[in-house]
């Protein structure tokens, strides 16, 4: 029988625990219901994890669910119970405390009772203990082994981008298209995500908590309009593939609206490696300060430059422009989308940590308040801009498209790739902007991780900016890619008996397998790349640059060309009830890129010139 419990009774175990500690000052409870669900769920979810699958096999669809909720209910019952036993004689003002299961035993059931739960209780975290060691040994063991398998699937990967070789090809003499609908939504989101995701919060700061959410949801849907007219001009009525966007425009409007599709897109697409440029040296030089703040204090003057770092990253990109075209970047494309969701989920978290530590929501309905209207019309302008720059992907869609494997259609797949992409991206859009927004408000950064609204955890902002870094070598081959197809293409047609042209030749390097190097590839695409570090170090001004990029891409590239070649491919009549829409549609899409990119241009003269 247990002892009776009243005022005055004290736990034995207590007694005994305030003796040994004599005049110690007790330990601070610190805990919040945050940090006891970090260490129930830490208890909880361990090796019978691992096991659930199994024992859902044995009672089937209906009773293994049923079975699993029966015991979270018993659980919740238990604990509930075992809750008002900590404090004693009364369960919400004690005075005294229960500071372990074995004493709660002790103090309510007396002591046989309590050396019969501590048998089973000192048991049952034995044999935890032991199901630990099993789990641990039997997870090492697959994580070596799979280790092993991917070191050798990235060797291949690595040999084939080296090796510069033949593929397999289909029967037109191109690499065969081996791709799916992931690897088109990895393309895009490696294509989508980068730079841009990093101004959204001062993007929405600019516009207030209604237009800068409505501003990122009608561009998502602009940009789905966009990519569902443009996917359906790869193929034309005979089944001729557009591979490029070139081509598609040269098939459906002519030559001469070819020639000018031809400038904007590899203009645009060289603009963007410019950014992607800017950014990486952003980053680089932001990895840098964040240690420099945490060793040195927050007003300490860590000032760092950036030319060393746009060179160390063309360098790099030298290497990696040899890839020899899109067939053979899906890994590089899987890389970069992998580190752009691990940076975007920092930046979110940062941001939502901020809010909390704040104690508030920031910002405002309106936005960033100016000292006139002209002022606050500039912003919006380039608010424009650099929302303009995050999204659209149509320069680059039809490239993408090609890697499609057929049947299915693939323009089907590329519309259900598409739709994933974007609802996906205009999630983390959404997200980073909000969150950046609402933790900083009216002082919002230009760019969220390096702007240095964060100080700490300095080592997850250097995580996350090397993770920008990381996408970014991959997203500047996913823009220079078809401006590489196009310029050696064009040559190959021109000149095609030249031998520094056409020939490739075989060289070994120490330590690395053969590869076979083309001169005028070699030395073309290094020019690229130089040409990209150099005029990102005259203008290392990351919003504005994203600003007039995004303007000057969005209207011709994005929605003119496919609009003008769906009206022609669908064989839509003028004043139709969808060719007045779709004008409509083309002609405010235009408003936009004039207004951004004035907007963009100003600020970018100013930030020059100031």
């Amino acid at each position: 029988m247990g002892h009776e419990v009243g005022e005055d009774y004290q736990s034995p175990l207590l007694a005994s625990s305030s003796t040994i500690q004599g005049s110690a000052e007790p330990v601070k409870r610190t805990g919040t219901l945050w940090t006891a669900v970090a260490h129930i769920i830490t208890g909880v979810i361990g090796a019978g994890v691992l096991s659930l699958a199994w024992s859902m096999a044995q009672l089937g669809w209906i009773a293994g669910p049923i079975c699993m909720l029966a015991f979270a209910f018993v659980t919740t019952v238990s604990n509930y119970l075992l809750c008002d036993c900590y404090m004693f004689p009364h369960p919400d003002f004690g005075p005294n405390r229960t500071k372990s299961y074995m004493d709660a035993v002790r103090v309510y059931l007396g002591e046989r009772q309590h050396k019969v739960c501590g048998l089973i209780a000192q048991e049952s975290l034995y044999g935890t203990t032991v199901a630990y060691v099993i789990t641990s040994a039997t997870t090492h063991k697959l994580f070596y082994r799979n280790l092993s398998l991917s070191l050798k699937y990235l060797s291949t990967m690595v040999r084939r981008s080296l090796e510069i070789a033949n593929g397999v090809c289909d029967n037109d003499g191109h690499p065969a298209r081996t791709g799916t609908v992931w690897t088109c939504v990895a393309h895009i989101i490696t294509a989508v995500i980068g730079s841009g995701v990093l101004s959204l919060a001062w993007s929405t700061s600019q516009l207030g908590w209604i237009g800068g959410p409505a501003a990122l949801i009608i561009f998502a849907i602009i940009t789905y309009i966009s990519s569902s007219l443009l996917s359906d001009c790869y193929r034309s009525d005979d089944g001729t593939r557009n591979k490029f966007y070139k081509d598609a425009v040269r098939l459906y409007l002519g030559r001469n609206r070819s020639w000018i599709c031809v400038f904007l897109q590899n203009l645009s697409l060289y603009g963007f490696d410019v950014a992607y440029v800017i950014t990486t040296s952003t980053c680089l030089r932001a990895i840098l300060k964040s240690n420099c703040y945490h060793k040195e204090g927050h007003s300490a003057p860590c000032s760092y430059g950036y030319t060393i770092f746009m060179l160390i990253f063309g360098a790099v990109q030298i290497v990696l422009s040899q890839i020899p075209n899109f067939h053979d970047m899906a890994w590089l494309s899987v890389v970069a989308a992998v580190m752009s969701f691990t940076y975007s989920f920092i930046g979110l978290g940062l941001g939502f940590a901020q809010v909390k530590e704040n104690g508030t929501v920031m910002g405002s309905l309106t936005g960033v308040p100016a000292a006139n209207l002209a002022d606050k019309l500039w912003l919006i302008f380039q608010f424009l801009g650099d929302i303009a720059f995050a999204y659209p992907y149509s320069i680059i869609l039809l490239e993408i498209q090609d890697t499609l494997k057929s049947p299915p259609a693939e323009n089907k797949t590329m519309k259900k790739a598409s739709v994933i992409a974007i609802l996906v991206t205009t999630f983390f859009y959404l997200c980073c902007g909000c969150a950046g927004y609402a933790a900083f408000g009216n002082n919002t950064p230009g760019n969220l991780l390096t702007g240095f609204g964060f100080y700490e955890p300095y080592w997850l902002i250097d995580l996350a900016n090397a993770c920008i870094v990381a996408h970014l070598l991959g997203g500047y081959q996913i823009f220079a890619q078809p401006v590489f197809a196009f310029v050696e293409g064009w040559f190959t047609n021109k000149y095609p008996t030249n031998g520094f042209v056409n020939d490739s030749y075989t060289v070994k390097l120490p330590c690395l397998p053969s590869v076979r190097l083309n001169p005028f590839r070699l030395c073309f695409r290094t020019a690229y790349v130089v040409s990209t570090t150099v005029v990102a170090m005259i203008f290392p001004y990351f919003n504005q640059v994203l600003g007039v990029l995004g303007a000057l891409n969005f209207w011709p590239l994005a929605i003119y060309f496919p609009v003008e070649m769906y009206f022609i491919q669908k064989k839509i009549q003028p004043w139709t009830g969808q060719w007045v829409a779709l004008r409509i549609f083309s002609f405010l899409c235009f408003l936009v890129t004039v207004v951004g990119l004035v907007g963009s241009i100003q600020g970018l003269v100013s930030a020059k010139l100031g």
